[in-house]
């Protein structure tokens, strides 16, 4: 495809092509649990702009425009709590996923000291469970998001990210 995509931390001037980014790819989650009020879809433009500033979050970038991102932040039992993972609908099966995930991975544990990851997704996202599985992650339970939709849970030791490389 030619295509060259590159991952990087994502500057505060991004949150508004991710705010975007988040609602297009998002889509397609709530019409699988027909549910609309799901978080990525609800999230403010400003609350984006926060997580941007204080969270570890990457972008891909395709050009200047931002094709995919990741989130995550270190909680107080240390581990670190990763989320809304996307990537625009034209890219997806390019292993951008998996790369946004690898390199965030790397952030929270090299730079913010993450023991673990941990990562929820819908109960019917199967596309989702695949990727999680496939770079190590692991079913550790289930929880039901604020929203109503059960969550499966996913958790892999720090450490283990470099083997999937």
């Amino acid at each position: 495809m030619g295509m060259s995509v590159t991952i990087s931390a994502a500057a505060e001037q991004d949150a508004e092509q991710i705010f975007r980014l988040q609602y297009l790819c998002f889509q397609s989650e709530a019409a699988l649990y027909g549910n609309y009020r799901i978080d990525p879809l609800v999230q403010t433009l400003d609350s984006v702009r926060a997580e941007v500033a204080s969270d570890c979050v990457f972008v891909a970038r395709l050009g200047d425009e931002v094709v995919g991102s990741v989130r995550g932040r270190v909680t107080e039992d240390g581990s670190a709590a990763i989320g809304k993972l996307c990537v625009h609908p034209r890219l997806q099966g390019h292993g951008i996923g998996a790369r946004l995930l690898r390199a965030a991975e790397s952030a929270l544990a090299e730079e913010r000291g993450a023991t673990s990851f941990r990562l929820f997704t819908g109960h019917r996202s199967e596309g989702n469970l695949r990727l999680y599985r496939k770079v190590g992650y692991q079913t550790v339970g289930t929880s039901e998001g604020a929203d109503g939709v059960p969550m499966i849970v996913l958790e892999k030791p720090a450490g283990t990210y470099a083997a999937t490389a």
